[in-house]
């Protein structure tokens, strides 16, 4: 079966104080995205990615692609004004006819490894989806109105990527209309009649949103021991 993944790196970096969209900064003297994009070839030998960019940064893109042995199998489109909009034009490059696993995937979570890409694409074949998510660790409280309750840990996830689906669930979903609820693949799926199964994320798969994960990220590439 086909594999494609459609990486979602269309952010800015206003949360990260820069001018430069953080998909484009350096991490070890090479952009974060060059990191995501190298993990996702080593995964499969067969991978083809849509990367999914913003319009104005196209020419960096063409240039850092151009880096990797397997820039041809890389198309990029442009994004879209939220993330489903996003992953809605990434999988517009994707024929409704074609049988694969589509992962879709935060361009900027760099750190994960080879084997939740592959361990996803083994459940997707077996169940239709695979959603990386780990368990809080931290006490979790909900906010309504001026209190707040407290609520079990234990039945709390956090979502992770590469949400990954069949091409059959996948792409019919996200020609739904868009709803602001939908904040990740999974939400559309469930929302368009189909259920989701979880399987279990990495820790240092995090999102690089703010500066203190770059120095997190740095240090697990120093010694990936110690997370």
């Amino acid at each position: 079966m086909e594999k494609i993944a459609v990486i979602v790196a269309g952010g800015s970096g206003v949360r990260m104080g820069s001018h430069l969209p953080k998909q484009f900064l350096l991490l070890n003297n090479q952009p974060i995205l060059l990191y995501t994009l190298q993990t996702f070839f080593a995964a499969f030998e067969d991978m083809q990615v849509i990367l999914v960019l913003p319009a104005a940064y196209f020419e960096e893109g063409e240039t850092m692609i151009r880096s990797l042995p397997q820039y041809q199998r890389i198309q990029i489109v442009a994004g879209g004004d939220t993330r489903f909009h996003s992953v809605q034009s990434g999988l517009a490059a994707i024929s409704s006819k074609t049988d694969a696993v589509i992962f879709v995937h935060d361009g900027v979570r760099c750190l994960l490894s080879t084997k939740l890409i592959q361990q996803c694409y083994h459940q997707a074949i077996e169940k239709g989806s695979a959603i990386p998510a780990i368990k809080a660790t931290d006490s979790i409280r909900q906010l309504k109105g001026q209190t707040s309750i407290p609520i079990n840990r234990d039945e709390i996830y956090l979502m992770q990527t590469p949400q990954t689906f069949k091409s059959s669930i996948l792409l019919p979903a996200f020609q739904m209309p868009y709803q602001a609820s939908f904040t990740d693949e999974a939400i559309v799926v469930e929302h368009s009649g189909v259920s989701v199964h979880l399987i279990e994320g990495e820790y240092q798969n995090i999102k690089i949103t703010r500066p203190i994960d770059l120095l997190i990220a740095q240090k697990f590439l120093e010694d990936p021991s110690l997370f």
